[in-house]
């Protein structure tokens, strides 16, 4: 590795002393300055070497992963050994693309693998990870907030042309009820009953306009979830075992309770419908992220989002055709579903200034989501500068 940058004569301050160049930076202050987890391996197979990236990969400590097999931390079957292998019978680099990498402590996640061996002859080899989905999640970020805007059009116009016609035909049709015979009356019924049925549903459109504002205050968002614990345990997910992961120091959010609310017992009403019958079960994870920033379209600024809650379970996952539209309205696997659900979750979580994103793989679904946290002067820290 290189710990020297070749600079122009332009590049060099006038206040430099040629007699006395400046001392080569530390290998392992750069490692752990790296956004990408780096780990070192011996021909053994065993880690020698973590930067502070694939501590939060692995979700393990540097002083538990090294000295330990690499086996330890990620699935047997996993493509990772065999590039490993032929790192060492190639004697050069090599890159695996989109390779899908699982363990025990962590979910399954897309990944690009460098493998290279640390000098010619040398007894440990580099491999370097490289995440796709901080793409993906701005990607996604952004066809959720056009799924937002497209609902909330949607919601004014429903509330406007459809709920107002809707109450004159219900009116009109329970005048001619009072002087229909039984069939005539069992048909008016039937209109009163869709009528009915058509004004619930523009109800929950409202929920997406834009007219009423957010009330934002200071948010323990493990009360939030001990909550919608306590109400999906006690209702429609009384089949599924649901257990906890909570970083207890995380600062409060910024937010609105009702509305975390509602976002949270959503994702977890999904994942109970989504669980199997038998063995099912609900992971519920909370965690602080340093470095998630989200643009700020429109500004320069970035919006600093560590707080992140987690909604994770076993089911079967979901279909590959529905992943690039699961927050559109009116998207659903479900048979009696509106597909509303999402797109609200997605609106009031992009109201908050926050981000949902999710990963899908057959007996693991997580949904995360990224919110600001609460600063004393009342106003979410965003980051910015």
């Amino acid at each position: 590795m290189m710990t020297s940058l070749r600079r122009g004569r332009s590049a060099v301050p006038a206040s430099a002393d040629p007699a006395h160049p400046p001392a080569a930076p530390d290998t392992a202050a750069l490692l752990a300055a790296l956004p990408s987890p780096v780990l070192a391996l011996d021909r053994g197979g065993t880690i020698a070497f973590v930067n502070p990236a694939a501590e939060q990969f692995f979700g393990v400590s540097a002083a538990q992963l090294i000295g330990s097999p690499l086996a330890e931390f990620v699935a047997a079957h996993s493509p990772l050994f065999a590039l490993v292998d032929a790192v060492w019978q190639s004697g050069g680099s090599i890159a695996e693309y989109d390779l899908v990498l699982e363990g025990p402590r962590f979910s399954a996640r897309p990944v690009t693998i460098e493998g290279a061996p640390a000098g010619e002859g040398a007894d440990f080899l580099v491999l370097t990870l490289h995440e796709r989905s901080m793409a993906d999640k701005m990607d996604r970020q952004l066809t959720h907030r056009n799924a937002a805007r497209s609902v909330t059009a949607m919601a004014a116009m429903l509330a406007h042309e459809v709920k107002n016609p809707l109450s004159g035909i219900r009116g009109a049709a329970q005048l001619l009820e009072e002087d229909a015979d039984a069939a005539g009356r069992e048909l008016t019924q039937l209109i009163c009953d869709e009528t009915d049925r058509i004004v619930a549903l523009v109800d929950r459109m409202e929920a997406f306009s834009d007219y009423v504002p957010i009330t934002r205050d200071e948010i323990n968002i493990h009360e939030v979830l001990d909550r919608v614990r306590r109400i999906a345990q006690s209702g429609f997910a009384r089949h599924v075992r649901i257990s906890e992961d909570y970083d207890p120091s995380l600062p409060p959010v910024h937010g609105d309770r009702d509305l975390l609310l509602q976002v949270f017992l959503n994702l977890v009403k999904n994942a109970a419908e989504a669980a199997p019958a038998m063995s099912g079960e609900i992971v519920l994870t909370t965690a602080y992220r340093h470095g998630f920033r989200l643009a700020v379209l429109g500004s320069e600024g970035r919006r600093h989002l560590p707080l992140m809650v987690s909604v994770a379970d076993n089911g079967g996952g979901i279909p590959d055709n529905l992943k690039p539209h699961l927050f559109d309205p009116f998207v659903t696997t479900k048979r009696k579903g509106t597909g509303l659900g999402l797109a609200l979750v997605a609106k009031v979580i992009g109201d908050h200034g926050g981000v949902i994103e999710f990963d899908s793989q057959p007996r693991r679904t997580v949904f995360r989501v990224f919110l600001p946290v609460f600063t004393p002067s009342g106003v979410a820290q965003d980051g910015n500068g």
